[in-house]
């Protein structure tokens, strides 16, 4: 189980992009048999400049945000967590 305040970040960023994210897990063949914003436990945020990158990830999927937009997803590896450079892991738009 999350701690509230982690559970509540998740849910606020996934319930803001609700579509995007569905989209774009659709394109990436992650979708699976659907989106369930339940499934996402984890989150990892961080700020380069002026730009906050946050990872939202389930058990098999993560999804990177640039801001409050979510710009990619993979399939999820305990790798990325603790990486120097989690967003090197994703394929950022230019």
């Amino acid at each position: 189980m999350t701690a509230p305040t982690v559970e509540a970040a998740i849910h606020e960023l996934m319930d803001l992009a609700w579509n995007l994210v569905y989209d774009l897990l659709d394109q990436r063949g992650l979708l699976g048999d659907g989106l369930f914003v339940g499934e996402y436990t984890g989150i990892h945020s961080w700020v380069e400049d002026l730009t906050r990158y946050t990872v939202v990830h389930s058990r098999n999927v993560a999804v990177l945000f640039v801001d409050t937009r979510p710009v990619d997803a993979i399939v999820f590896h305990h790798d990325l967590l603790g990486a120097e450079d989690p967003a090197s892991f994703f394929t950022l738009p230019d």
